[in-house]
């Protein structure tokens, strides 16, 4: 399906141009890639196209969606955010929390993630229970990516090595550690790691181990930690559709 992105004013176009430059120092100075990175990422993985709910919409910031267990620990994100929101009101949320996840990608080194604003904000967070489950296996992230939000394969694959960025908290997720030795740098070192097998310190969930017994999977995590290229433009296409899921459909 193609996209006809709305048209924006000017003066909108320049409030995202600033608002990107005070996100970049906001996380310079905080280390908070990551949970900007997860704010987005979990914002948008709610959406499901055979109801048209949900999505990357500004509910994030309603106390019944940050209930949700997989959001535990986000409304560290949205309290961060909020100073520089509040300097932009011009701004949807929809667009600001997603924009904050390009820049925390861009920013640890990662690809340049196309950005197109005009989303408005909807007022209904979506039900509990549409984001993937770390404990479970290939079978449950197809269901939760490909038949919910109608992304692929290769973008369940791409998606993962964002957790090159950032680290589980016990009291957050029941699990502990980083996925990788450089939790602030974006690069290929998750499916490196995959790869290598467990070591001490670090995190292989069961969703990340799913990845290496699925013959569609599998190749995709090979390419990847032979190539960081390929994983970057990969990385990109998956990150832009899954940030417009539901948003400027044509």
């Amino acid at each position: 399906m193609g996209k006809s992105y709305p048209t924006v004013s000017e003066e909108y176009k320049k409030a995202v141009e600033k608002a990107k430059k005070k996100l970049r120092g906001l996380i310079a100075e905080k280390n908070c890639a990551p949970i900007m990175l997860r704010i987005a990422w979990h914002s948008a993985g709610t959406f499901d196209v055979k109801t048209r709910t949900g999505g990357p919409f500004g509910t994030m910031k309603k106390p019944e969606e940050l209930a949700h267990g997989a959001n535990n620990g986000l409304d560290i994100a949205v309290r961060l955010l909020e100073p520089i929101k509040e300097q932009f009101p011009i701004i949807s949320y929809a667009d600001f929390y997603q924009l904050a996840g390009v820049v925390a990608v861009e920013v640890t080194g990662g690809p340049e993630i196309p950005f197109h604003p005009g989303r408005e904000d909807k007022p209904e967070p979506p039900p509990e229970g549409r984001l993937p489950d770390a404990t479970k296996g290939c079978d449950h992230l197809r269901q939760v990516f490909v038949t919910q939000m109608g992304l692929s394969d290769k973008d369940i694959v791409a998606l993962s090595g964002a957790h090159t960025l950032g680290r589980c908290h016990k009291e957050r997720s029941g699990f502990e550690g980083p996925w990788t030795s450089n939790p602030l740098i974006f690069d290929n070192s998750y499916f490196k790691e995959l790869l290598s097998g467990e070591k001490e310190g670090l995190l292989q969930l069961p969703s990340d181990k799913a990845l290496l017994s699925d013959p569609a999977f599998r190749p995709l995590v090979e390419k990847y930690a032979a190539d960081e290229d390929a994983f970057f433009e990969d990385y990109k296409e998956a990150h832009l559709k899954l940030s417009e899921l539901g948003f400027a459909d044509a």
